[in-house]
C-alpha cells in the first residue's frame, strides 16, 4: 500500500479505550492527586484578586477604610506568590509525570511489538509501527498530565465563578449560563466530528512515515534505477492528503474558538446592558460590576482553554484507541503461555505431510514430508519459488504449517514454548543483517558477554579476523546502519561468524555463501564442517558444488520433495537434480567460454 492510500477505518471500541484511559491514569494517581491538590491551591489563589477588588472598591475606597490597604495588598501579593509557586510545581510534577507515562507506554508498546509473529511484521509497514510506538504514545501526556489537570482545573474554576456570578446577579447569570450550555453543545457536536480526524491523521501519518522510511532504507535501489521523482511524487501525495486532513481539523478547532468568542461577546454585551442598568438601579454596587468582570474573565478563560484542551485529549484518545488495537493482538508469549518446556535438545528434526500457503488456495508446500536426524545436514535445491525457503521458515517457526505437524526431538513444535526453541537456532541468511554498532558487537550479538578471544576464534573461521583488522579502529569500528559500510562479502562473513559465536544445535544457512568469492567460498566451507559438527543443519545453495557433503539432498518443485538422496545417488538417478546440476556446469562454462550469450543461472530455471 502506498503512503497515498486510505488508512482502512477500523472499528473503534471506546469503552475499551476508556478503560485504558482509566487505567494510565490510576497507575500514576498518586501524582496526579498530587497536581490537583496543587491545582486547587493554585485556582483559589487566583480568586483573590478578584475579591480584593470589590474590597478596595467598596470598602476601602468607598467607606474610606485606608487602614486596609497595605494588608490588602499583601493579600493579594502573597496570593500571587502562591499561584507562582504551584503553577511551577504544578508543571514539574505533571509534566514529569507525564513523561514517566510517554516512555513506561513506549517501553510496553515496543515489548509487545516485538514479541508478535513474523506474519504481522510481513503485512505491516515499519513505519506505521514506529509511528504507533513514538508518535501515538506521545500524546498520552494529555491523559495523565497538564492536559487532563488544567481540563479539571479549568472546570473548577468555573464553577466557582459560575456560582460567584449567580450570587452576585442571577438573573445576567442566568442568561450567560443558557448561552455557555449552547457552547457545551457546540463543542460536544464538534468533537464528536473532530475524533475521526484525528484517527485518519495518525494513520496517514503511518503510512506517509512507512513510505518514507522505505525510499531511505532502499536509497541505492531508488538512485540506480533513477525513480527518485517518482518517489517524490508518491511522498508529496501523501503528505498532501496529511495535509488535507490537518486543514480540516484546524478549521474545526478554529471554529470551535470562534464560537467561544462569540460566546463570550455576547456575555460581555448582556453585561454591559443588564449589568449598568443593575448599578444604575442601586442593585450592584460597583465594586459587585467589577468583580463580576473579573469572575467573567475567570469564567470565559477556562471554557477557551477548555475548547483546545478538549481538542487535545480527543487526540489523544485517538491515539489510544490505536495503541490499544495495536496490544490487542497476540503475541507469542501469549501463546506459550500454556505450553512445555522444551528441554535438551539433540536436534532431530521431523516435518510430516506438512502444507502451507501465504495466500488462500495458492499453496506453496503440498504434503512435505522429511527427517533431519540430529546432526546432519540436510540441503534444499530447486528453482527459484519451490518453496525452499519457506520450509526452512517453518523450521524457524517464522510461520506455522496449516496442517500437517512440525517436531523436534519427537515433540511437535507446535506443543512446546517458541522461545525456548528458538534459543537454539543459529542464522546465516541471504541478506544478512547488521546493527549499527562495531563489528565486534555484530558478532557478539547472540552471546553479548563472549569475550574478545572467542569472538576472534570465530572470525577466523569465517575468514573475516583478516580484513576486520585492516579497519582503522579493527573489531571496534562501526559498521554503519544494516552494515552498509561492509561489502556484501564481508557483511555475510560476519554474520556467519555470529552464527558459530552463538553455537546453536540447528543452523540455518539459506544463501550463506552467495554474496563470496570462490576463493573465499571454498575457505570457508572448511570453517562450515567444523560448524556442522554435532549440529542439525539446513542449507539452501544455488551453487551445487557447496552442499555435495550433505547428508541428504532435497529437491525441491512445486512446493513438493521430488527427490531425496545424497550427491552420488542423485546424479545416478540422473532426475532433475542432475539436471540442474549439468545447467549449473554449463551456465559457469558459457560464463567464461561465451561471455556474450544470453544463457539463464541455474536458480532461474524452471
Amino acid at each position: 500500500m502506498s503512503a497515498s492510500d486510505k488508512p482502512s477505518k477500523k472499528p473503534k471500541n471506546m469503552k475499551a479505550t476508556w478503560q485504558e484511559a482509566r487505567s494510565l491514569m490510576w497507575t500514576h494517581r498518586k501524582k496526579l492527586s498530587f497536581g490537583f491538590v496543587l491545582m486547587v491551591v493554585n485556582r483559589l489563589s487566583g480568586f483573590v484578586l478578584p475579591a480584593g477588588s470589590k474590597y478596595l472598591i467598596d470598602t476601602v475606597l468607598g467607606e474610606g477604610k485606608m487602614d486596609m490597604l497595605v494588608p490588602l495588598a499583601l493579600a493579594v501579593g502573597g496570593a500571587t506568590v502562591v499561584g507562582a509557586i504551584t503553577n511551577f510545581s504544578l508543571s514539574q510534577i505533571v509534566s514529569v509525570t507525564a513523561q514517566s507515562a510517554i516512555m513506561d507506554m513506549r517501553r510496553r508498546v515496543q515489548a509487545h511489538v516485538t514479541r508478535l509473529p513474523i506474519s504481522y511484521f510481513d503485512s505491516t509497514k515499519t513505519g506505521v509501527l514506529i509511528s504507533r510506538i513514538m508518535t501515538d504514545a506521545e500524546g498520552i501526556r494529555n491523559l495523565v498530565g497538564t492536559g487532563i489537570v488544567q481540563l479539571v482545573g479549568g472546570i473548577f474554576t468555573a464553577i466557582i465563578a459560575l456560582g460567584a456570578l449567580f450570587y452576585i446577579n442571577w438573573q445576567l447569570t442566568a442568561i450567560t449560563l443558557a448561552l455557555l450550555l449552547m457552547f457545551g453543545v457546540g463543542m460536544a457536536m464538534a468533537f464528536k466530528r473532530l475524533r475521526p480526524l484525528f484517527r485518519e491523521r495518525g494513520e496517514i501519518n503511518s503510512q506517509v512515515t512507512g513510505r518514507l522510511s522505505e525510499t531511505l532504507s532502499g536509497i541505492r535501489i531508488v538512485k540506480a534505477y533513477g525513480v527518485e521523482e517518482r518517489e517524490q511524487g508518491i511522498f508529496a501525495k501523501g503528505v498532501d492528503e496529511l495535509f488535507q486532513n490537518v486543514k480540516k481539523s484546524i478549521t474545526g478547532v478554529a471554529a470551535i474558538s470562534t464560537f467561544a468568542g462569540l460566546i463570550i461577546g455576547g456575555v460581555g454585551i448582556l453585561m454591559i446592558i443588564v449589568g449598568g442598568n443593575a448599578i444604575a438601579g442601586g442593585t450592584m454596587t460597583l465594586g459587585d460590576f467589577v468583580l463580576y468582570i473579573f469572575l467573567i474573565g475567570l469564567l470565559a478563560a477556562p471554557i477557551i482553554q477548555m475548547a483546545s484542551i478538549g481538542t487535545q485529549i480527543s487526540e489523544a484518545f485517538a491515539g489510544l484507541d490505536r495503541i490499544r488495537e495495536l496490544m490487542s493482538l497476540t503475541t507469542e508469549d501469549d501463546e506459550d503461555e500454556d505450553k512445555d518446556a522444551l528441554g535438551a535438545v539433540q536436534g532431530k528434526i521431523e516435518l510430516k505431510d506438512v502444507h502451507f500457503e501465504y495466500d488462500k488456495d495458492v499453496p506453496v508446500l503440498k504434503g512435505v514430508s522429511l527427517t533431519a536426524d540430529a546432526g546432519t545436514t540436510t540441503a534444499l535445491v530447486g528453482s527459484s519459488g519451490s518453496g525452499k525457503s519457506t520450509l526452512v521458515s517453518l523450521v524457524m517457526a517464522f510461520n506455522r504449517p496449516d496442517s500437517g505437524q512440525l517436531y523436534i526431538d519427537g515433540k511437535e513444535l507446535s506443543s512446546i514454548k517458541l522461545q525456548d526453541y528458538r534459543s537454539h537456532l543459529g542464522v546465516v541468511l541471504q541478506e544478512n543483517f547488521l546493527f549499527d554498532g562495531t563489528v565486534e558487537d555484530n558478532i557478539r550479538f547472540a552471546r553479548p558477554n563472549a569475550d574478545r578471544s572467542e569472538v576472534e576464534r570465530v572470525s577466523k573461521l569465517a575468514h573475516c579476523h583478516d580484513f576486520i583488522l585492516e579497519f582503522p579502529e579493527g573489531y571496534d569500528s562501526i559498521v554503519g546502519e544494516r552494515g552498509v559500510k561492509l561489502s556484501g562479502g564481508q557483511r555475510q562473513r560476519v554474520a556467519i561468524a555470529r552464527a558459530i559465536l552463538a553455537n546453536p544445535k540447528i543452523l540455518i544457512l539459506d544463501e550463506a555463501t552467495s554474496s563470496l568469492d570462490s576463493e573465499s567460498e571454498s575457505l570457508i566451507q572448511a570453517g562450515f564442517a567444523e560448524l556442522r559438527q554435532g549440529r542439525t543443519t539446513f542449507v539452501i545453495a544455488h551453487r551445487l558444488s557447496t552442499i555435495r557433503s550433505a547428508d541428504q539432498i532435497l529437491v525441491l518443485e512445486g512446493g513438493e520433495i521430488v527427490e531425496n538422496g545424497s550427491h552420488a545417488e542423485l546424479i545416478a538417478k540422473a532426475g532433475r537434480y542432475k539436471q540442474l546440476h549439468d545447467q549449473q556446469y554449463a551456465w559457469e562454462e558459457n560464463l567464461f567460454v561465451n561471455p556474450g550469450e544470453d544463457y539463464l543461472p541455474p536458480s532461474e530455471v524452471s
